[in-house]
This record gives C-alpha cells, structure tokens and sequence, in this order.
C-alpha cells in the first residue's frame, strides 16, 4: 500500500505546483539565511583565532556556508521544474531528472541535519581549543618585542576587558606564568633577583594580574598586585573582594558566547531542515501525481500522488534486496577476473630424462 496516498484533480495539481513554487523561494531565502549565519560565525571566529588552537571550530561555519549555497542551488531548481509543471508540454523536459534529482534532494536534506546536531555538539571540541590556545596566549603576553608575537599582549587585554574575564580558569592563572617582560625588570633589585632563583625554570613569578583583569565596578581602586597578600592592602580580603578583579575565565566567558552563538544557528538550521523536507514531500506529490495521469491528452482528468509507492516496509526490504544484487553482481565480477586469469596461465611441465 502506497505511503501518504493522495487524490488530485487539475485545480490541485496547479495549486500544489503554485505553492510549492513559492515555498522554493522561501528556502532560497533561507539558504542565504544559513550561508550569512556561517559567514558571521566564520568571521567571529577570525578575530580571535590567535587564542584557538587549531582550526577544527571552522568545520561548523564552513558547512553552514556550503548548505546554505547548495539550498539556493536545489531550491531555485526546484522552482524552475514547479513553475515548468503547469504547463505539460514544459515538463515532459524534467520528468527523467525528478526521481535522481528527488534522491539528491533527500541526500542534502540528511546533510542539512547533521550540521544541525553538529551546532549543538561542537561545544567540547571548541573547549579543549580555547583551553589550549589561551594557554598558549597568555605565555607569550610578555613577547611584546618578539615579531609574530607582539600583538599577544593587546589580545589579550581587549579580550578580557570585552568579555569581563580573567586568565584562562580563573585570574589565578597568571600566577603560574611570567607576564612581565624582563625588559621591564630591574635586575639589580633583590626582590626581582630572589623571585627568579626561587623558581625551577628562572621565571619571575608574581601574585599579580594584568590591568584588563580590573573590574571597573569596583568600590576601591584595583589591586592587581599582591592579590593574595591581605596584609598588603587596608581592609582587604582576596577570598571575598569579588567586585575587584573579574573572576570568570576567558576560557568559559568565550565557549558560552560561541556555543550560544551555535545553539541559535542549530535551531534556524533545523527550521529550515523541516521547510526543507516539506518542500520534498510537495514535490513528491507533483512528481507522482503527474506521471500517474492515466490520459496525458487530458490534463482535467484526476491522478494519485503518492510518498512511497509500496510503503515504508516494502521499500525498505527491496532496497535491501537491489544492494544485495549489486554486491553478487560485483562478486561474481571478480570471481570472474580471477578465472580468466587462472586460465591464462599455462603450467610449466618438467621433463625428467
């Protein structure tokens, strides 16, 4: 029994192909929609690739902007074959590329799907990418001398003071690591020379944090030194004096802005998925209904549109059947190359005298 069974006259035909018409130039909108929603997030992923380990987070953008090209591409195609289809004479062209063009269609829409889920995964990829890039930003934040470095510093600062973070964790971050270039230290100074040999590796450690750490809605001044000394400042306490450095990581500030962004782009994904696959279905429709017209002389006369012309379970197990001959056609192939081959050899023949 035939999946989704519908009846159609003319004024049904000509009204499916009407609104399937302009439902194709809806989605070619949302196309563009998807290609600028990857465009965007590419491009917000530019700015701050100096603090991204790798390039694994462009896999999202990347295929955002090529399903949104190939929704433009399939649906102004689609278009074409629904406006074609009121008149016969005009679709007696596109009737051979339907069923390979319907396949494809079907193929794009499993596509469109997967980038959808993947907005919604990506979240633990981008984490160990920022953890790691950040990581590495901030160690070469003294490298203000170094070409291909010296910008580090500025990113960093900008980064923190546009997204109200602190280190890569936490502001205790830097605490592990020299951010004060040694251009910037007095050498003859017993306090720097002390700091420097009581560390492994001769770096001059400090309990201190940038200036982009500052919270600016601070009662008091910023204390970006000596921040865990008490004794250091006048009615102080690290532990409870929130309001003076930010206390959220970058690492966190930046994966809940871009997984957020992510999220959004994954739910218009999946809008246009379900347009998408109703566009499908309506040309289906079209497609079976119009070559199921008993009297082509007369395009009046009523048809059936069908989904599966079997059924769901019927389909399923011939499709199974059609991959099964194919993997025996392909089979006996090769048993029969190897034969041929076998008998093109001609054994060699000792003679014992």
């Amino acid at each position: 029994m035939a999946l989704l069974k519908v009846k159609f006259n003319q004024k049904k035909r000509v009204k499916l192909a009407q609104g399937l018409w302009l439902m194709n130039w809806f989605s070619v909108f949302a196309g563009i929609l998807v290609f600028s929603m990857g465009l965007f997030l590419k491009i917000e992923l530019r700015k701050r690739s100096e603090v991204m380990d790798n390039s694994e987070s462009h896999f999202v953008p990347n295929s955002l902007i090529l399903m949104g090209i190939l929704s433009c591409a399939f649906n102004g195609f689609a278009g074409k074959i629904c406006y074609d289809s009121l008149d016969p004479a005009k679709f007696i062209k596109w009737k051979p590329l339907l069923k390979p063009y319907l396949a494809l269609c079907f193929l794009f829409n499993i596509l469109l799907f997967l980038v959808a889920l993947i907005c919604f995964l990506m979240r633990g990829s981008l984490e160990s990418t920022l953890a790691q890039g950040l990581k590495n930003g901030m160690k070469f934040y003294r490298d203000t001398d170094t070409p291909g470095r010296c910008f580090m510093k500025k990113t960093i600062d900008m980064l923190q003071i546009e997204f109200k973070c602190c280190g890569n964790n936490g502001f205790k971050d830097w605490f592990e690591i020299q951010w004060i270039s040694n251009r910037y230290l007095d050498f003859s100074s017993k306090e720097v020379k002390d700091r420097i040999k009581s560390n492994v590796d001769g770096r001059y450690l400090v309990d201190g944090v940038p200036f982009s750490c500052c919270n600016p809605s601070s009662p008091r001044p910023c204390i970006q030194y000596q921040v865990t000394n008490n004794s250091a400042h006048y009615s102080y306490d690290y532990q409870t004096e929130e309001l003076n450095l930010w206390r959220r990581g970058c690492r966190e500030a930046l994966l809940h802005y871009y997984s957020s962004m992510m999220s959004s782009m994954g739910v218009v994904v999946l809008l246009v998925w379900l347009f998408e696959m109703s566009v499908m279905v309506g040309l289906r429709l079209l497609h079976t209904s119009l070559e199921s017209i008993a009297n082509p002389e007369d395009p009046e006369c009523e048809s059936e549109g069908w989904i599966l012309e079997n059924g769901l379970k019927d389909t399923f197990k011939s499709a199974l059947e059609n991959l099964k001959k194919i993997g025996k056609f392909n089979q006996v192939e090769a048993d029969g190359e190897g034969t041929g081959e076998e008998a093109g050899k001609t054994p060699a023949i000792t003679t014992v005298s």
